[in-house]
């Protein structure tokens, strides 16, 4: 198909004669009737469709062409149709419009005004099949709960696929809003224990004098206010998996007893003498430098040893060559459906502005950011004035030449695929190289078919 194929329904021979010539600038198809109308959007597919109403054998009614339109939207419902009516002729222009077109014009036709509706149809017509392609690419789910185009992040997934089936202790590194507790869930729903509990406690959110309890658990008469036994998340996570997520906060007098339990895999309850047999996979994550809070004495050097039998680094968002476009339009789907808003996809504009911003709160910050426009969007496309982005918020780093190179042969790598349908052969061709060379490069980049 070609976005530029313009396809005009026309029985007056003069008239298709001036609007051929007039826009010559397209892949021009002409039809008299409704019989080759559809024949020709079967065969060429047209972006865009100038229909008058007026065709034969009704030309002096509408009609005919009213049930050209809905034919042209059964076979093509993303063609943008433009209906041309007789002058003054609003009730049946405005019933077009109701009825699937994309707009309208009143005759006498003035081709040079009707172009600028016709050029707006084929951006439309553009965006929108974008928009499909985003949202169809075979890439965007690597793993359950990870929206990931990028070779980074395809390679944090192999990672996981590697560790799941094991028991080690992995500890999961990267800044806020990365996809920490993502991974750790991934992590657990691939390994023999996803049918059991995923337990997660993040560290930092819970008061330093309740956070042993919460762990642990504690007995009744234990300390003021325990009234009844109460068992800790630890025990909770048995036989699955618990994630401690900013580990990094950890107090210090705590970590003694919390290396007690990796080791031992042991745990004993606040007031209790009872040690409790624990199995349970124990996974960690933390946004700062571990290494510098051991040197300034804030965080056990066995402790760190113990808790990074492997280390999962994520890279922020800014470094993920292509993954803003693919979570955001994941984003937009979530929250357009949840919030039941008609918003279609993004104008150019605004994801070029997504893409420059520098995302200092990462993937968590992008969700917000998706989820507060579809609330404001006015149009069925988000804006720019929708994200909110502030000036001076989209400084793009300047990509190195083999990074660039990489981004592009990826990217054209995905777009021939999903264009293709996933057929190895036919998006080799489209590429035009051959077979080998694809799965070669399928390898390069970590994409699955």
């Amino acid at each position: 198909m070609s976005e530029k194929t313009l396809l005009i329904v026309e029985d007056d021979p003069g008239l298709r004669s001036q609007l051929r010539w007039s826009f010559d600038q397209y892949k021009m198809q002409v039809a008299e009737d409704r019989e080759s109308a559809i024949a020709a959007v079967k065969r060429y597919e047209p972006a865009v469709v100038t229909l008058d109403l007026g065709l034969p054998p009704d030309p002096g009614g509408t009609s005919e062409g009213f049930a050209t339109m809905n034919d042209i939207l059964s076979h093509a419902p993303q063609t943008k149709i433009i209906v041309l009516t007789g002058n003054d002729d609003t009730e049946n222009a405005v019933k077009a419009v109701g009825q699937g077109a994309y707009d309208f014009y009143q005759k006498p036709v003035d081709p040079e005004i009707l172009s600028f509706a016709v050029e707006r149809a084929f951006r439309l017509h553009a965006l929108e099949e974008e928009n499909r392609k985003l949202a169809r690419m075979h890439y965007s789910y690597p793993l359950k709960g990870v929206i990931a185009a990028s070779p980074q992040m395809h390679e944090v997934c192999r990672i996981v696929e590697r560790l799941a089936p094991t028991d080690m202790t992995v500890l999961i590194l990267g800044e806020s809003g990365t996809g920490k507790e993502v991974i750790a869930r991934a992590l657990h729903h691939l390994s023999s224990r996803a049918g059991k509990p995923f337990i997660a406690v993040n560290a930092a959110a819970i008061p330093e004098n309740l956070l042993e309890s919460e762990l642990f658990g504690y007995e009744k008469g234990s300390f003021t206010g325990a009234a009844s036994q109460v068992k800790g998340k630890f025990e909770l996570a048995d036989g699955g998996t618990f994630f401690l997520d900013e580990i990094g906060d950890i107090p210090l007098p705590l970590q003694a007893k919390l290396l007690r339990v990796l080791q031992e895999r042991v745990v004993e309850r606040i007031g209790g003498r009872q040690e409790i047999k624990l199995d349970a996979r124990v996974l960690c994550a933390t946004h700062r430098d571990m290494r510098k809070l051991m040197k300034e004495g804030v965080f056990r050097e066995d402790l760190y040893y113990r808790i990074n039998e492997m280390i999962i680094n994520l890279p922020p968002l800014r470094e993920r060559s292509g993954d803003i476009p693919v979570l955001a339009r994941a984003f937009l789907d979530r929250y357009s459906k949840q919030m039941m808003r008609n918003i279609n996809g993004f104008k150019e504009d605004a994801m070029s502005a997504l893409e420059a911003h520098s995302w200092p709160g990462n993937v968590r910050e992008l969700e917000n950011k998706i989820k507060r426009a579809v609330v404001m969007a006015q149009s069925a496309y988000i804006e720019v004035k929708d994200l909110e982005l502030a000036k001076g918020e989209c400084n793009r780093r300047i990509l190195t030449l083999r990074e660039a190179r990489e981004s592009a042969e990826r990217l054209a790598i995905c777009s021939a695929l999903s264009e293709a349908g996933e057929n190895v052969s036919k998006a080799a061709e489209l590429l035009e190289i051959t077979r080998p060379t694809l799965y070669a490069l399928l390898s390069k980049f970590n994409l699955k078919l």
